[in-house]
């Protein structure tokens, strides 16, 4: 049986009513007005009021629709009623924007979010109908998949259910950068390296706008951590902007062409990106050549006339106090109707897309169980084995199974905030090895469910919106019971889990196993290993942790990350050898957390309130640091085993001498018993002159099709100009300098199994750029 969850407060419906009044001119009838889709955007700018204008730049409002008892913690700001005149089309989507029917132009409405449709299942106290939606994996498996064709059959299926339930723009994908591990919304986001970023947002974007809905890229840009998150000031170099923190956007959106983009919270270099001319047009715009609208996060940024001549389109959720202010500044002349008038613009460009425009219907029922499928399927490709020795893995057939860990039981599909979904089941890991037909010990499934049962009764419930779930400890367990286990059952699995979310990043004792779970690893460890026994880890986490300290205690260890609903499943799929492992690591687990290089500035100053955070790192982030600066790591970037063998040869560059472009192949083998996928990375070393870099960067990669035992793939792919180029700050030009470079194929960024070299004649001006976002302060480069 599928195990029911609650809903959490986080989860609860949140309704978007609330703003400026309804204008008289909204009970003008279509006669003689202008219409969207008929006449121009011009003649329709033309017709409209100011007052008409203002509402349209600001979205309608937001309100908590809560249960008895709870509170929302934060300060709403005034909400107009007249709004809830304006039907909702889809109850407790995140947000909507104004419509005006005497112009043909609809309201549109977004949901969050990047693993699924977020919207309540439960509509007026009425049960009798529901509208739950699949959760999917989280992004960083998603990431781990290395796969486009697999996220974008994902962004295929949530796009769908999106159209289904009457939605026209997903708040999705969240693609900024893993700098911290300790980071709370890390789940989210992809990588740590902006070309993984970038590729896997750009094939998750592609599939959901194939399905005629929208997504709103974000946190556009370096929203990088929870702590101080409306108002931190970021400061970071432009050269670490350009090649780390913008890099991935540019890349999904010149690939995939998003309809939206979202700015993010924070200030970068003294100024909220929200409020970021020279990031939201000269950059976003001038240089991208971006076509599409921008919109804030919800109640980001603190100036509504710098937004609208930033460029900053749309103003989520949208207050009443902002609409006012932007016509006030229009009749005194601050800010040129001409910028109020390029931005509704764009507004109604983006809404001409939409299925409401359309006047597209939706069922409110879409096909759930073959979304499930997918979300199974897509689960088990983002694994990462990242130990299996003496074939702890596959687990043997119709073995009995001792499941420790109270996670097991409890599964966490995915972390907590807006990245939530509702959906009407998880699968814990011991029903999905009974599915699997694995037996999994009685005595031990019922201990732990009683102890689950009690531990969550008198936990503090839940009274406020984005108040994180509290965590019950790891059940000891005793060793004579565990010496019990060892006597009946083949294998033992143990399940560690970390949460992780929206409004608050992790400590750093959450990187670290706590000493409840050191002594049960090190007591079953023990007592299995006494009888001859297997014993494997399997991580449902948001984050890395530490591992080097007790990984050598275990036989096997998979890193199942949050899978979404059908993780139980999914696991078990890999577990029993159904689905061979091929996801590889699209971040480092570092051995300590203070050897990661932002460790020393995260997340700021002064340390109670943070205000400002020096990415004193620089370009350095993750395996760019490990690597360059021999920083030993339990696990390197790219890293995963499999349940064959594969072997790399044939490595061939169409010139030696580079010329504006090259080709480079080779062909990977299955050497293995068993067939299999294998990720193929390749990275560049560059010449070190005048600017340093990293001793060698992530420029391509590609996963095979299965390859059976004995079966080969040649796998090509193509560098560029752009391909060698480092940003030159003083010149705000991105050059390739002069002279050797090295092409290194490899299993990870430590595992080189190929490489090859060619040569620049003369330096390569690749792109000059405009001189903005520079920082307030000194950042010395790391050395």
């Amino acid at each position: 049986m599928k195990k029911l969850i609650n809903i959490s407060i986080v989860s609860i419906l949140i309704a978007t009513i609330g703003s400026m009044q309804l204008p008289a001119s909204a009970q003008t009838t279509k006669k003689d007005m202008p219409q969207l889709g008929k006449n121009s955007l011009k003649e329709i700018v033309n017709a409209m009021t100011l007052e008409q204008k203002a509402n349209l730049v600001v979205g309608l409002g937001m309100v908590f629709h809560l249960p008895p008892g709870a509170k929302i913690k934060f300060k709403l700001p005034p909400q107009n009623p007249e709004a809830a005149k304006v039907p909702e089309k889809v109850p407790g989507a995140a947000g909507r924007t104004y419509p005006f029917p005497e112009f043909g132009i609809p309201s549109i409405t977004m949901s969050d979010g990047p693993a699924g449709v977020r919207i309540p299942p439960i509509r007026n106290n009425d049960s009798s109908k529901t509208y739950y939606a699949t959760q999917f994996p989280v992004e960083t498996l998603l990431a781990s998949t290395w796969d486009t064709s697999v996220v974008r059959k994902v962004g295929e299926a949530l796009g769908s259910e999106a159209r289904n339930y009457g939605v026209d723009i997903m708040l999705l994908p969240a693609m900024d950068i893993q700098r911290n591990p300790l980071g709370g919304r890390n789940f989210e986001y992809y990588s740590e390296d902006p070309l993984v970023s970038g590729y896997i947002s750009a094939a998750m974007i592609k599939g959901v706008q194939d399905e005629g809905v929208g997504v709103s890229v974000k946190h556009f840009f370096a929203n990088n951590q929870e702590t101080s998150r409306n108002d931190i000031n970021e400061e970071i170099s432009e050269r670490a902007i350009r090649e780390i923190y913008l890099k991935g956007f540019k890349i999904a959106i010149q690939q995939s062409d998003p309809w939206t983009v979202m700015s993010s919270y924070n200030l970068v270099n003294g100024t909220y990106t929200s409020q970021s001319k020279d990031l939201l047009t000269t950059i976003l715009r001038d240089e991208w050549g971006y076509k599409g609208f921008v919109m804030t996060d919800w109640f980001g940024g603190k100036d509504p006339v710098a937004q609208m001549k930033a460029g900053n389109d749309l103003l989520m959720p949208g207050t009443p106090v902002q609409s006012e202010k932007i016509i006030a500044a229009v009749k005194d002349g601050s800010l040129p109707v001409g910028d109020l008038n390029r931005n509704v613009e764009r507004i109604m460009e983006g809404i001409m897309k939409t299925p409401g425009f359309k006047h597209d219907a939706f069922s409110n029922h879409p096909d759930l169980k073959k979304d499930e499928q997918i979300s199974r399927w897509a689960a088990t490709q983002g694994m990462v084995l990242l130990k299996d020795n003496g074939n702890a893995l596959p687990l043997k057939k119709a073995s009995s199974i001792a499941l420790y860990g109270y996670t097991s039981y409890d599964l966490l599909p995915g972390g907590f905030g807006s990245g939530t979904v509702n959906t009407s089941f998880t699968v814990s890991l011991n029903q999905g090895l009974e599915n699997a037909g694995f037996g999994v010990d009685q005595t031990l499934q019922t201990s732990y469910e009683n102890y689950i049962a009690h531990e969550k009764a008198i936990l503090p419930k839940q009274t406020f919106i984005l108040q994180p779930p509290a965590v019950i400890p790891e059940m000891a367990v005793d060793v004579a019971a565990i010496k019990g286990a060892a006597a009946q059952d083949n294998v033992a699995l143990i399940t560690i889990g970390r949460n992780s979310g929206e409004g608050i990043d992790r400590k750093e004792e959450s990187f670290y196993l706590t000493q409840q779970e050191k002594d049960l690893i090190k007591n079953v460890s023990d007592v299995f290993h006494a009888a001859g026994k297997k014993v494997v880890v399997v991580l449902n986490i948001a984050g890395p942790i530490e591992m080097a300290g007790w990984s050598n205690e275990v036989d096997g260890i998979l890193l199942a990350w949050m899978p979404g609903q059908e993780a139980g499943n999914a696991i078990a799929d890999v577990l029993s050898g159904k689905v061979n492992p091929s996801g590889k690591l699209a971040q480092t687990f570092p051995v300590h957390y203070s050897d990661v290089p932002s460790a020393k500035y995260f997340p700021g100053t002064p340390v109670n309130k943070p205000k400002d955070v020096v990415y004193g790192e620089g370009i350095y982030v993750g395996y760019r640091y490990y690597h360059t600066f021999h920083i030993k790591t339990a696990y390197p970037f790219g890293y995963g085993l499999s349940y064959t063998h594969f072997t790399y040869s044939d490595l061939k560059l169409s010139t030696h001498h580079f010329d504006g472009k090259m080709e480079v192949s080779v062909t990977v083998t299955n050497t293995g018993e068993v067939a299999g996928k294998d990720v193929v990375e390749l990275y560049l070393s560059a010449p070190q002159k005048e600017l340093k870099k990293p001793e060698e960067e992530l420029k391509a990669f590609a996963k095979t099709r299965e390859l059976q035992p004995g079966e080969s793939e040649t796998m090509n792919f193509v560098l560029n100009s752009s391909s060698l180029a480092s940003f030159n700050t003083p010149k705000e030009t991105w050059i390739a300098e002069a002279g050797k470079y090295t092409v290194k194929i490899g299993a990870s960024c430590e595992d080189i199994k190929q490489s090859a070299s060619f040569d620049l004649a003369k330096d390569l001006f690749v792109e000059k750029v405009h001189a903005v976002l520079a920082p307030q302060v000194n950042i010395p480069p790391m050395k």
